[in-house]
């Protein structure tokens, strides 16, 4: 007993940690944009891909300014190399040759290096080529803005859809359930076939299906929503925004009137910056045939003994500098640098090719969204349209039915028109805020 008690406590204990780690949320569909576009992974990431552009513009800034090195060199000559000379400086026979050690068995240097790039003409391209590179993955950031509030609003848009599916599920579970007992009793009663009931039963059947396969969807789109914003899937989100609030303010025919301008796209753009990186490229092909010019600066100690003894007082240092000057003139290449260039130059000409073909998709998109969302506000008006309908219909044969005057066969196949008339109703309305997201992010409206 006293171990099932402790048991129990540290599950309890358990639970109400995982309670506490859980944060809850509420949401409109503009401040899930605007929490997605802070959190969510991709653009994190994103960020971190600019703040990287930069180190690295800064990276290549710094290799055309001063460069200061220092170092320190020891060297322990445990055995000193012999040279031979002869014997006879030092008295001995002529033609004989003495072994002769020079130098200490300790020396160490302590030294200084200050460089500095005068010109370098492929300096020039690379501080031009980093802004570029910069300016690239500031690009990329829009354009997983763009990437991240369409899915937002997709993802949004389907939890919506799930709960109002459930609604009416619900709806129609309950009135059937009704109708059903109704024709139950009547059947008692021997004043119906028992078809009749076996045909509600069918129905209904159908509907516990769907209703019971709705609320999975629910759940899974519920956590693709949260994923797309960065958070925890276990966290708790309420939706504020309702679909059919959302569906009139997407409703805007002067969407699809306006002009479309290539150049506002960001797709349109990144390719622009890689025609600029591929011209810059070239550039710096050419600047390979200029000379380049560097100055430097050398300045340290050496020290000798045969003894390590060079940090005492006693110890002497022998100082040394220098001034150098670099200049490197490239003459001839065996044609090499002028193959480079022409590689650089048929890749500049693919760029503008892929600039154009940018330029005719994108035309294209535009063209091609524009027509989806015309023909989702005309669906959706068809599908409102169907749906009275529908409601009427099933109503008329609700009444025939309970009157004896229609078959069940006839009142099944209203209810179904009806339920799909629901559905159709319902998905005309993500289709809407769907198709209108699409065509915004064509024509980078924010």
């Amino acid at each position: 007993m006293k171990n099932k008690l402790i048991i129990l406590f540290i599950l309890s204990v358990s639970l109400l940690r995982a309670q506490e780690k859980k944060e809850s949320y509420s949401f409109s569909l503009q401040e899930a944009i605007a929490h997605a576009l802070e959190h969510s992974y991709s653009s994190i990431n994103a960020n971190r891909d600019i703040a990287s552009a930069k180190q690295k513009k800064w990276e290549t800034t710094a290799a055309g300014l001063p460069q200061i090195n220092a170092g320190l060199d020891y060297q322990n000559n445990f055995e000193l190399q012999k040279s031979l000379i002869p014997a006879e400086f030092f008295g001995g026979n002529p033609g004989e040759f003495a072994e002769v050690a020079f130098g200490t068995k300790h020396n160490m240097n302590a030294r200084a290096n200050l460089s500095q790039l005068i010109f370098d003409g492929s300096y020039i391209v690379a501080l031009q080529a980093s802004k570029t590179y910069l300016k690239y993955y500031e690009n990329a950031k829009l354009k997983t803005n763009t990437e991240i509030k369409e899915m937002v609003i997709n993802a949004y848009g389907n939890v919506l859809l799930a709960q109002e599916s459930i609604a009416i599920l619900e709806k129609n579970k309950t009135i059937l359930s009704k109708t059903l007992n109704d024709t139950q009793e009547t059947f008692k009663n021997g004043l119906i076939e028992e078809e009749n009931v076996e045909q509600l039963q069918i129905t209904l059947s159908s509907i516990n299906s769907n209703l019971n396969n709705t609320k999975r969807l629910l759940d899974v789109a519920m956590k693709m929503l949260k994923f797309t914003l960065g958070m925890d899937i276990n966290d708790e989100l309420t939706l504020t925004d309702k679909l059919d609030n959302l569906t009139t303010s997407n409703l805007d025919l002067a969407l699809s009137q306006g002009g479309f301008a290539v150049d506002n796209n960001i797709n349109y753009q990144m390719a622009l910056n890689f025609q600029e990186q591929r011209s810059l490229e070239l550039k710096l092909q050419k600047s390979k045939a200029l000379p380049s010019l560097s100055a430097s600066v050398n300045f340290g100690y050496n020290a000798f003994n045969n003894q390590f003894n060079f940090f005492a007082q006693d110890q002497r240092w022998l100082n040394y500098s220098n001034l150098g000057m670099s200049l490197n003139v490239p003459i001839f290449s065996s044609f090499g640098r002028h193959a480079k260039t022409q590689q650089a130059k048929i890749a500049l000409d693919q760029a503008k090719t892929q600039l154009t073909q940018t330029e005719q998709q994108l035309k294209l998109q535009y063209e091609k969204a524009k027509s989806e969302y015309d023909f989702s506000i005309e669906e959706y008006a068809t599908s409102k349209s169907n749906l009275t309908l529908g409601e009427r219909i099933e109503k008329k044969q609700e009444i025939k039915f309970t009157e004896g005057l229609s078959s069940s066969f006839d009142f099944s196949e209203a209810q179904r028109q009806l339920y799909t008339a629901q559905q159709n109703y319902l998905q005309s309305m993500v289709n809407i805020i769907n198709k209108k997201a699409a065509l915004e992010k064509i024509i980078n409206k924010n």
